[in-house]
């Protein structure tokens, strides 16, 4: 501790910081910051998609609920929920639902995470007062937000324990059936899911690399778009990592490219608006 009350970082944490750093961008990044270990949780992030057959310790999904409700909340009005999944069969016909992903099978616990306006709606509905507002686009973005918040949330607590997780996003994919297998009451949407359990050391996942910091920092006011060079050098690294992962090599630029090139690429999301009025979110 310096004279001024200022923990300085020991060689040790200099070391480890800059190995998860280059470890996020495959390129020497000069932050010279304290270190602890919930950046180290943080920047270690990486999606698991094996995972052994060892159930999760006890008292984990209380743990993650406990975590979710301790991030921000909009107005502190709390509009989420989340189901807990560990029966097989369940398992077995979500993942069909969200494009027969495997890790859903394999992971001992999956959670779907609600946009809950039906909560809000029913205390409006007790208290004999209108819930016009839930109907409006900016509460279903608030819903979204909060119910993202609480997630990520739930995921740094879980890997700082030692589990690995995965986001599925492709439990939008049909998302009136996964209503009906959670049995959702209306005004609510499993917004996506996480898997959640012991990583398979069999199948070790590594740090993703990211864009680099000038392509998505901008100071005061939007600056220019990355520069070619920068992206192509983005490409570059990703395509390192690909390798060593031995996963099919692939430009990000020509990934993200397709992937927003039309409704096609949205694998049955284009229609998501009129399945969510179905569900009860007017949207206006």
């Amino acid at each position: 501790m310096s004279e001024a009350g200022l923990a300085y970082p020991r060689v040790d944490e200099t070391d480890r910081r800059g190995s998860r750093l280059f470890d996020r961008y495959r390129q020497d990044l000069d932050l010279n910051t304290a270190w602890n270990e919930t950046l180290d949780t943080l920047l270690a992030h990486r999606s698991v998609r094996a995972y052994t057959s060892d159930p999760v310790p006890e008292g984990t999904i209380e743990l993650a609920v406990a975590a979710a409700q301790s991030a921000a909340s909009s107005s502190n009005l709390q509009p989420w929920s989340v189901v807990a999944v560990e029966d097989p069969a369940r398992k077995a016909r979500l993942a069909a639902l969200a494009g027969n992903q495997k890790q859903i099978l394999q992971a001992p616990l999956f959670l779907l995470w609600i946009v809950d306006h039906h909560r809000l709606s029913r205390i409006g509905e007790r208290a004999g007062t209108p819930a016009d507002a839930l109907h409006y686009l900016e509460s279903f973005l608030l819903g979204a937000l909060d119910t993202s918040l609480a997630a990520q949330s739930a995921v740094v607590a879980l890997e700082s324990i030692g589990l690995g997780t995965c986001y599925i996003g492709g439990i939008r994919n049909q998302p009136a059936e996964v209503a009906a297998e959670l049995g959702l009451p209306p005004q609510s949407f499993a917004l996506f899911g996480l898997t959640i359990g012991v990583p398979d050391p069999a199948a070790p996942a590594s740090v993703k690399p990211r864009l680099p910091q000038d392509a998505v920092l901008f100071r005061e006011t939007y600056g220019q778009a990355a520069a070619p060079s920068a992206l192509a050098a983005y490409d570059r690294r990703l395509r390192d990592f690909q390798r060593e992962q031995a996963m099919t090599e692939r430009d990000w630029t020509d990934q993200a490219s397709q992937r927003v090139r039309g409704a096609e690429s949205l694998a049955g999301r284009d229609v998501l608006r009129d399945v969510l009025h179905g569900l009860g979110f007017q949207l206006k």
